[in-house]
């Protein structure tokens, strides 16, 4: 893939020797772990040995201890290059991170607003229409997929009724203008969050209604209404108080799953993010291109 269908077999056992895939699949390994690790081993005999290409490798570096011609250094961690780009991966991800970390707490925070607002409607008019209703939403978010509500959710809102919303089906944070360079497009935001926000939102309301139906039937509410408080002031006051200390103790645990269900959002969407690059190098087969052998594997 990287030399084309016409590359001649020099060619082929250069890159090969170059990727490290001459050797054994535990040395390989060997040298992966090396890479990744914050503590390396190099030979520093000479200019031409590892431990001067490490340097080029690992940017700043701290040694440690020299013990005769090896040295133990302390670095960052070396994720290696796109063999397709030569970009460090780490300057991949840096540039992705972002984008699924905004989308994760453009989610939550829809989540946790939307459904602490449906959860206290749904306890208030129990056993009522509006309180089956919303019970149900809540039972059908749990249930879809994300990947089939994220389809749904950009054709329709995104093609079906684009005129009428003015929203893309794909779109990133930032667009690219030819005249004013990168342009903020928050409205790319809105699909994608609430897709991502569906599950911990039916999480949330269900959690809000039992919370709060346990609290309103406490003794101290039934007091506050016998001292002849407004029903407004009983329940922002006295019970929505203290039926959020659950809701926002299971809230503060969702990020890293929206973090990590973020894959199939991002790639429906068209959305830059973590998700996003990671299907896109699965797709291209994009694995780290540059292996250097540690002294104990030569």
């Amino acid at each position: 893939m990287m030399l084309g269908q016409r590359a001649d077999v020099s060619s082929i056992e250069n890159i090969n020797r170059e990727l490290g895939r001459d050797k054994s699949v535990l040395t390989q390994f060997g040298m992966y772990l090396n890479d990744l690790s914050p503590i390396s081993f190099h030979n520093n005999k000479n200019e031409t040995s590892v431990f001067f290409a490490s340097a080029e490798k690992y940017g700043n570096f701290l040694p440690v201890l020299s013990v005769g011609s090896k040295t133990v250094i302390l670095k960052k961690p070396y994720l290696r290059r796109s063999y397709q780009t030569k970009q460090l991966v780490t300057e991949i991800i840096s540039d992705a991170m972002p984008g699924t970390v905004i989308l994760a707490l453009a989610a939550l925070i829809f989540a946790t607003f939307a459904g602490i607002g449906l959860g206290m409607i749904a306890a208030l008019k129990k056993s009522k229409m509006v309180d089956h209703l919303i019970s149900m939403l809540a039972v059908v978010g749990m249930a879809v997929p994300s990947f089939f509500a994220g389809i749904v959710i950009a054709w329709f809102f995104g093609f079906v009724l684009a005129d009428y919303t003015g929203l893309n089906m794909t779109g990133s944070l930032y667009s690219i203008d030819p005249f004013n360079g990168r342009v903020l497009e928050l409205k790319n935001l809105i699909l994608p969050g609430f897709t991502l926000g569906i599950r911990p939102l039916s999480v949330i309301v269900q959690l809000t209604r039992s919370s709060m139906l346990d609290v309103l039937s406490q003794d101290y509410i039934r007091t506050a209404k016998a001292k002849g408080l407004s029903r407004q002031f009983i329940i922002m006051k006295h019970a929505l108080r203290n039926a959020l200390n659950p809701v926002l103790t299971a809230v503060s645990g969702w990020f890293g799953s929206l973090l990590a269900g973020a894959v199939f959002i991002e790639y429906i969407f068209g959305w830059k993010g973590i998700g996003k690059v990671t299907v896109d190098s699965l797709e291209r087969y994009d694995f780290p291109w540059y292996w250097e052998p540690c002294w104990w594997f030569q």
